[in-house]
């Protein structure tokens, strides 16, 4: 797609507010309401504009986990934590590691668990490196539901139950809400 000034414009100024009105970037670029809305829904279509609603999780007070992995098997992993209320993204990438994943939980050892549990010891994973995610220059924005169906099956196939798991009852990880097995706050 080819972006002239006056769609930098407009794409600059959405990003700086979302809510900005037509009326306000017709004035910046000196168009007609009109005829920014042509160009708005044009960049829309595109993927030049794009809308997303979610939590801020940092703003939220919830930490996050930035996890770089090698594996055999990038693509298992990566839909092994689909469902999962803690993945907040996955990246396929280039250099050392090939997937790099992120989670949010309300506590670090919730992230230590998932991370331990189905990363560390899965055999489709060569390397792991754990960081946690400090502060971040720009707002971020993770598109999260927070009503979670409860089925009591895991979305990430392990077949251990939070309740016989040594983290969960001595209350460092959270559990899993999907399985109805959860101690924590946000969910």
């Amino acid at each position: 797609m080819k972006l002239d000034k006056k769609d930098r414009k407009i794409i600059t100024m959405f990003a700086q507010d979302p809510g900005v009105s037509q009326d306000e970037i017709a004035r910046a670029v000196g168009l007609s309401q009109p005829s920014v809305a042509v160009r708005v829904r044009k960049l829309r279509d595109s993927g030049g504009i794009e809308s997303q609603t979610g939590i801020n999780p940092l703003k939220m007070g919830l930490y996050m986990a930035k996890v770089d992995i090698v594996s055999n098997n990038p693509t298992a992993i990566m839909d092994m934590f689909r469902g999962c209320p803690y993945f907040a993204n996955g990246f396929t990438i280039s250099g050392k590691s090939n997937l790099c994943l992120m989670f949010m939980s309300e506590n670090i050892a919730t992230l230590e668990a998932i991370v331990n549990g189905h990363l560390r010891s899965n055999p489709w994973v060569q390397d792991v490196d754990f960081n946690m995610i400090i502060s971040s220059e720009r707002d971020m924005v993770v598109p999260t539901s927070l009503t979670v169906d409860v089925t009591g099956e895991p979305p990430c196939g392990t077949l251990i139950q939070c309740r016989g798991c040594r983290s969960f009852q001595d209350k460092k990880c959270m559990g899993c809400p999907v399985t109805g097995q959860y101690q924590g706050w946000f969910y």
